[in-house]
Protein backbone atom coordinates (compact mmCIF):
# COMPACT_ATOMS: atom_id res chain seq x y z
CA UNK A 1 0.00 0.00 0.00
CA UNK A 2 2.11 2.70 1.06
CA UNK A 3 6.20 2.21 0.32
CA UNK A 4 7.87 3.31 3.78
CA UNK A 5 11.12 1.81 3.97
CA UNK A 6 13.51 1.54 6.72
CA UNK A 7 15.38 5.11 6.41
CA UNK A 8 11.55 7.13 6.37
CA UNK A 9 10.63 5.61 9.61
CA UNK A 10 13.73 6.39 11.43
CA UNK A 11 13.33 9.79 9.73
CA UNK A 12 9.74 10.21 11.25
CA UNK A 13 11.15 9.39 14.47
CA UNK A 14 13.61 11.74 14.77
CA UNK A 15 11.21 14.58 13.76
CA UNK A 16 8.69 13.00 16.29
CA UNK A 17 11.71 12.58 18.91
CA UNK A 18 12.58 16.58 18.37
CA UNK A 19 8.41 17.66 17.69
CA UNK A 20 7.02 15.95 21.19
CA UNK A 21 9.63 15.34 23.21
CA UNK A 22 11.21 12.41 24.66
CA UNK A 23 9.12 12.75 27.83
CA UNK A 24 5.68 12.10 25.63
CA UNK A 25 7.10 10.07 22.63
CA UNK A 26 6.46 6.43 24.39
CA UNK A 27 2.72 7.78 24.77
CA UNK A 28 2.24 9.38 21.62
CA UNK A 29 3.09 6.11 19.68
CA UNK A 30 1.18 3.94 21.90
CA UNK A 31 -1.86 6.18 21.07
CA UNK A 32 -0.86 6.15 17.64
CA UNK A 33 -0.64 2.28 17.63
CA UNK A 34 -4.47 2.14 19.08
CA UNK A 35 -6.17 4.49 16.69
CA UNK A 36 -4.08 2.52 13.98
CA UNK A 37 -5.33 -0.32 15.65
CA UNK A 38 -9.25 0.36 15.54
CA UNK A 39 -8.87 2.21 11.87
CA UNK A 40 -7.72 -1.40 10.10
CA UNK A 41 -10.51 -3.08 12.29
CA UNK A 42 -12.91 -0.88 11.40
CA UNK A 43 -12.15 -1.09 7.68
CA UNK A 44 -11.82 -4.87 7.80
CA UNK A 45 -15.43 -5.14 8.92
CA UNK A 46 -16.75 -2.87 6.34
CA UNK A 47 -15.46 -4.70 4.09
CA UNK A 48 -16.60 -7.86 5.35
CA UNK A 49 -20.05 -6.34 5.74
CA UNK A 50 -19.91 -5.07 1.88
CA UNK A 51 -18.44 -8.65 0.27
CA UNK A 52 -21.32 -10.12 2.87
CA UNK A 53 -23.70 -7.81 0.94
CA UNK A 54 -22.53 -8.66 -2.60
CA UNK A 55 -22.36 -11.90 -2.18
CA UNK A 56 -18.05 -12.61 -2.88
CA UNK A 57 -18.94 -15.67 -1.52
CA UNK A 58 -20.88 -17.82 -3.95
CA UNK A 59 -19.10 -15.58 -6.45
CA UNK A 60 -15.96 -17.14 -5.73
CA UNK A 61 -17.34 -20.97 -5.24
CA UNK A 62 -18.98 -19.99 -9.08
CA UNK A 63 -15.53 -19.31 -10.44
CA UNK A 64 -13.87 -22.09 -8.50
CA UNK A 65 -16.56 -24.69 -9.84
CA UNK A 66 -16.09 -23.55 -13.17
CA UNK A 67 -12.28 -23.58 -12.98
CA UNK A 68 -12.93 -27.28 -11.47
CA UNK A 69 -15.23 -28.09 -14.71
CA UNK A 70 -12.99 -26.49 -17.41
CA UNK A 71 -9.92 -28.66 -16.38
CA UNK A 72 -12.37 -31.62 -16.02
CA UNK A 73 -13.27 -30.98 -19.17
CA UNK A 74 -9.56 -30.66 -20.62
CA UNK A 75 -8.32 -33.93 -18.74
CA UNK A 76 -11.32 -35.70 -20.64
CA UNK A 77 -10.42 -34.40 -23.96
CA UNK A 78 -6.62 -35.23 -23.01
CA UNK A 79 -7.75 -38.78 -22.26
CA UNK A 80 -10.46 -39.18 -25.18
CA UNK A 81 -7.46 -37.90 -27.30
CA UNK A 82 -4.89 -40.82 -26.13
CA UNK A 83 -7.60 -43.54 -26.40
CA UNK A 84 -7.61 -42.34 -30.34
CA UNK A 85 -4.14 -42.33 -30.99
CA UNK A 86 -3.84 -45.69 -29.35
CA UNK A 87 -6.20 -47.39 -31.10
CA UNK A 88 -5.51 -46.34 -34.59
CA UNK A 89 -1.34 -47.20 -33.71
CA UNK A 90 -2.66 -50.50 -32.34
CA UNK A 91 -4.55 -53.07 -35.25
CA UNK A 92 -6.72 -55.52 -33.81
CA UNK A 93 -5.01 -59.10 -34.94
CA UNK A 94 -7.14 -60.92 -37.23
CA UNK A 95 -9.19 -63.84 -36.74
CA UNK A 96 -7.60 -67.35 -37.48
CA UNK A 97 -9.20 -69.56 -40.07
CA UNK A 98 -11.61 -72.06 -38.61
CA UNK A 99 -10.07 -75.50 -38.52
CA UNK A 100 -11.71 -78.58 -39.87
CA UNK A 101 -12.57 -81.14 -37.24
CA UNK A 102 -10.49 -84.79 -38.63
CA UNK A 103 -12.25 -87.21 -39.90
CA UNK A 104 -12.61 -89.93 -37.38
CA UNK A 105 -12.53 -93.65 -38.84
CA UNK A 106 -15.12 -95.62 -37.10
CA UNK A 107 -12.76 -98.77 -37.36
CA UNK A 108 -10.00 -96.82 -35.51
CA UNK A 109 -12.23 -96.21 -32.68
CA UNK A 110 -13.26 -99.33 -32.26
CA UNK A 111 -9.58 -100.46 -32.19
CA UNK A 112 -8.88 -98.43 -29.61
CA UNK A 113 -11.84 -99.05 -27.79
CA UNK A 114 -10.65 -102.59 -27.41
CA UNK A 115 -6.75 -101.88 -26.34
CA UNK A 116 -8.61 -100.02 -23.67
CA UNK A 117 -10.14 -102.93 -21.90
CA UNK A 118 -7.17 -105.22 -21.91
Amino acid sequence: MFDIGFPELVLVAVVGLFVIGPERLPEALRTLGLWLGRLRRSFSSVKAEIEKEIGMDEVRRQLHNEAIMAEMKRIEDDVKSSVEDTGNSIKPPEPAPPTAPEPTDPEKAVTDQNHGKD
